[in-house]
């Protein structure tokens, strides 16, 4: 019997992909000022990384006005942003590949510059984030995190309610499903964790209640696309934006049982050793491996990520611990991925200082195998 590998096909809901090599999803702070929409040097981007029968999972996109906590990053809730998201899905279609759009909300993990009115960020409790840690302001200063304001029960259902509206404009814009994130310690996250919730409401206490609020969207979400294209990301041991549940097994165990039965497209993991991978080189040491300890529980399709390379993603796939590996940082310097995986080509390396904002430097001019290295 042959083992699947990276380049085995796999089905992911109605999305029947052609390897296993799938693209996550990566902040790179260059849409358009000031609507934050998607423009045609994004369409480019996401053209470069397509191939056919592979899938992307776009960037997080905020679902509302008061989810950003990052200047120059998409978002998903104007008609400007829809035309500028359907323009990038036309141009992936247009090479044979599948796209998924992540939704997203920060939270606690903004600034005030970037709220409507200069509010305060919220969060399910005022807890801030850990004085030592800093963020930047709208206009990409850096700056201390403030305190956020706790949300009141009505407020949070109006989150839901913008998932939903938000997962309904990314079906207008062409997408093929969408992905929640409930990783990273952003506001789904920090519903979930005992650290970050002390709410005495249904949404804090007990695992369950600080799991309603992301079996809430989940089920919204659902309601526009069908479960079958739905993807839910997750980072059980993650420590990013000073997220980390003391003891993740009861709490993710049960997050991981209650999103089985729902018939999802697939479940995503952040692997623990590439928690904050996105600011610093992270390599955490003897930390536990997510899909190891959840595959065993999960039903579905299973994707992770977290520096893999060609050899050990297809060992975890023909180990079973996982059925697709996601991408990151060697996909945004190395567009044909997929192909310099199978052929066994060197990889280019990534410059760290040029993944975010820009143009086009460090975005859509890393070199195809074969072509000359950029000047």
């Amino acid at each position: 019997m042959n083992l699947p590998s990276l380049f085995s096909p796999l089905q992911v809901g109605p999305c029947r992909l052609n390897h296993r090599v799938v693209m996550a999803p990566l902040t790179r702070m260059r849409a358009e000022r000031p609507s934050l929409a998607p423009r045609p040097l994004n369409a480019e981007y996401y053209a470069q990384r397509a191939t056919p029968g592979g899938l992307i999972i776009a960037e997080a996109s905020p679902v509302m006005a008061g989810g950003f906590g990052n200047p120059g990053v998409p978002g998903i809730y104007s008609e400007a942003q829809i035309k500028g998201w359907r323009n990038v899905v036309d141009a992936v279609h247009a090479k044979g590949g599948f796209i998924f759009l992540q939704l997203w909300h920060v939270g606690r993990v903004s600034h005030s510059s970037f709220q409507p009115g200069g509010l305060l960020p919220v969060a399910p409790s005022a807890v801030p984030i850990a004085a030592e840690l800093k963020t930047m302001t709208a206009d990409g200063k850096p700056a201390s995190y403030e305190t956020p304001r706790a949300l009141e029960i009505a407020e949070v259902a109006g989150i839901v309610e913008a998932f939903r509206r938000a997962a309904s404009n990314a079906m207008k814009a062409g997408f093929d499903g969408v992905e929640i994130h409930g990783a990273n310690g952003y506001l789904i996250e920090q519903f979930l964790q005992s650290r970050s919730n002390l709410r005495t409401d249904q949404y804090g206490g007990s695992i369950e209640n600080r799991a309603r609020f992301l079996m809430e969207i989940t089920q919204a979400v659902i309601g526009v696309w069908g479960a079958n294209r739905v993807g839910v990301r997750l980072s059980p041991y993650g420590i990013a934006n000073d997220s980390g549940e003391a003891d993740p097994m009861p709490l993710y165990t049960h997050v991981v049982q209650a999103l089985n039965p729902l018939g999802l497209a697939y479940l995503h993991f952040i692997e623990p050793r590439s928690s904050g991978a996105g600011r610093a080189e992270v390599n955490h040491q003897n930390v536990p491996s997510a899909m190891v300890l959840f595959r065993p529980i999960w039903n579905g399709v299973l994707i992770t990520a977290g520096g893999f390379t060609g050899e050990t993603a297809n060992a975890a796939i023909a180990e079973g611990h996982a059925d697709a590996i996601a991408f990151g940082r060697i996909f945004i310097s190395n567009p044909d991925l997929p192909r310099r995986l199978r052929e066994g080509f060197p990889l280019t390396p990534y410059d760290r200082a040029t993944f975010y904002g820009g143009e086009e430097k460090g975005y859509t001019d890393y070199p195809l195998y074969g072509e000359l290295e950029p000047a």
